[in-house]
């Protein structure tokens, strides 16, 4: 079954489901009328069914590959990428004064989430030079935006993200790399950085790389670190790729996935570079770029699980072993759970990145603070539950294909290994997890509690309707407040150990408010059939999740290295 991209879903869950309503109630998007997204949806829809899905498995074959020092990349995905920028497509939400389309951020995490899930690998050139967009607006001078945003934005020209190190992954403030004044307002950029998706390409005509370093003598940690652009090919005086920098692909890794993708070993050997923000700001500068990089990722997880749970359906619904009513596997009890439970995850995730998107569009037009809180405070659950439902979707896609998901050549098994690094970059959902019961917990649970209302005011509304499913998903939205108070109570080292069960048990319960949403809006149809299997069968995960989180550290804590080591 070949990929089609979910512009009927998308449409349903903007119109019904997620409030994007207010997002062109204002002045800023108020061009983005319902014909004009669903125009937008539908030709970056044929774009991903026709273009981009032909090329998922090919990347997978024959990836990415460095021969003397020039980086090779899949056959067809200049092709594929060129009919990306073409379109206009890296800029779906872009700046429109440099060449964007200006479009609300919603519909860009649509679209990135359509190329995801049509060819994850090729789409990662894309989305990194959307962040890198993002962070040259708000933290470039005006004559770096004049030169670099342009090129950018029409896909002239790739951008990429650099801050791990060997000895710095998650602790960047561990970073080593160096930059030194040339005198001339420039900088001579020293270090290796790993782990740079897109780190070279040889379909674009410069590679811009964003990379954190420390300026002589500076601070340590953190607060010693500034960003710096530093580009694969210094533009000469009329802006065009003149002499190269002082940089280079060393090695290419050799992954379990995502072969497609060149993530690569980056030598900066006196690069020159340009500072992007302030001096010491350049983890401010650079989450601009992570925050909605975090966004991105949630959304690939959530592509790459409507790319495996329709290679799955395809499969099941072709396949006979054993008698059933529809003479396929599909008949089975135990197929049709697996696939129910991926599509009702599939909806939820993909409700709860585009809540998010909307949060963000919505502070963006309005300045206003409670919907930056709530941005703020969706982004780790939208980036860790997105991965992981892409991760535990293509699993299960892999078990409806049976024995033949565990052969190479039923494309079963590209989908969880293309997809399972998205739970470890732009940060661990570990570290999502510990984001969202540290820094978004420190307004006592404000943000938390607003959300809490909106849910179980939403309840309260639909008792009349769906009595049942109603009440189910507001008792689980007070018992997430009794537990999210009581968690703010406990002091901040106390409440790392219970994040993980923490943010999923968020997530759960927002993904039932959605799918009640979603049944309200459908009461007769697919959505409340769907609705109702996921309140009845996957919210309830949330009582053991709330357990899990009540318990103290105590006897997490106990557990010596030794113990482990036993």
């Amino acid at each position: 079954m070949a990929y089609r991209a979910p512009v009927a879903e998308f449409t349903f869950l903007l119109d019904k489901v997620v409030g994007f309503d207010a997002v062109t109630a204002t002045e800023r998007h108020a061009e983005a009328t319902p014909d004009m997204v669903a125009a937008v949806l539908g030709e970056a829809g044929r774009l991903c069914d026709e273009v981009l899905a032909p090329l998922n498995r090919a990347g997978d074959l024959q990836g990415a590959v460095l021969e003397n020092g020039v980086l090779r990349s899949t056959p067809g995905f200049a092709e594929g990428y060129r009919a990306i920028a073409e379109g206009g497509w890296v800029a779906v939400a872009g700046p429109v004064e440099h060449g964007g389309m200006g479009l609300p951020l919603t519909v860009a995490s649509a679209v990135n989430e359509m190329m995801s899930g049509a060819c994850l690998a090729l789409h990662l050139n894309p989305l990194l030079t959307q962040g890198q967009i993002e962070a040259l607006e708000h933290h470039a001078s005006e004559e770096i935006k004049a030169l670099y945003l342009p090129k950018l934005i029409s896909g002239e020209w790739s951008g990429t993200m650099n801050l791990t190190e060997p000895q710095a992954g998650s602790d960047v403030g561990a970073l080593s790399s160096k930059a030194v004044p040339n005198g001339d307002g420039t900088y001579a950029i020293t270090g290796q950085k790993i782990f740079i998706s897109w780190g070279d390409c040889d379909f674009t005509g410069n590679v811009c790389h964003l990379v954190l370093a420390r300026l002589p003598d500076a601070a340590p940690g953190t607060k010693g670190i500034s960003l710096f652009l530093v580009p694969k090919y210094i533009p000469d005086e009329s802006g065009a790729p003149g002499v190269a920098n002082d940089l280079r692909v060393v090695s290419l890794e050799h992954k379990m996935g995502l072969h497609g993708s060149p993530t690569c070993v980056m030598s900066f050997e006196g690069a020159r570079g340009w500072m992007i923000g302030e001096e010491g700001g350049g983890m401010r500068a650079m989450f601009t770029m992570m925050n909605n990089a975090r966004l991105g990722v949630g959304c690939e997880g959530v592509g790459a699980a409507e790319g495996a749970y329709q290679h799955a359906l395809g499969y099941a619904m072709e396949r006979k072993q054993g008698r059933t009513p529809e003479g396929t596997i599909v008949g089975h009890a135990d197929v049709r759970r697996m696939l129910a439970g991926v599509k009702a995850d599939v909806l939820a995730a993909r409700s709860i990145a585009l809540s998010c998107a909307v949060a963000l569009d919505m502070a963006a037009a309005t300045g206003e603070a409670d919907w930056a809180a709530r941005a703020a405070f969706l982004t780790p659950i939208a980036k860790a539950f997105g991965t992981d439902v892409g991760c535990a979707s293509a699993e299960a896609g892999v078990q409806v294909w049976g024995g033949m998901g565990f052969i190479e050549e039923s494309g079963a098994a590209q989908y969880y290994r293309d997809v399972r690094v998205t739970a470890i970059y732009e940060g661990t959902n570990g570290i999502q997890a510990m984001d969202l019961v540290g820094r978004k917990l420190m307004d006592g649970g404000e943000a938390a509690a607003r959300l809490l209302d909106e849910i179980e005011a939403q309840s309260e509304a639909a008792k009349a309707q769906m009595p049942d499913l109603a009440e189910a998903v507001w008792q689980a939205a007070e018992t997430l407040r009794e537990t999210t108070d009581a968690l703010v109570a406990r002091p901040m080292a106390e409440r790392f150990g219970v994040a993980v069960p923490y943010l999923r048990a968020f997530a759960r319960v927002l993904g039932g408010h959605f799918h009640l949403r979603a049944a309200m809006a459908d009461p007769s149809g697919a959505h409340a059939r769907l609705a109702r299997f996921y309140i009845t069968r996957l919210l309830p995960e949330h009582v053991g999740l709330l357990a899990e989180v009540a318990a103290a550290d105590a006897e997490l804590m106990a557990i010596t290295a030794e113990d482990l080591a036993a």
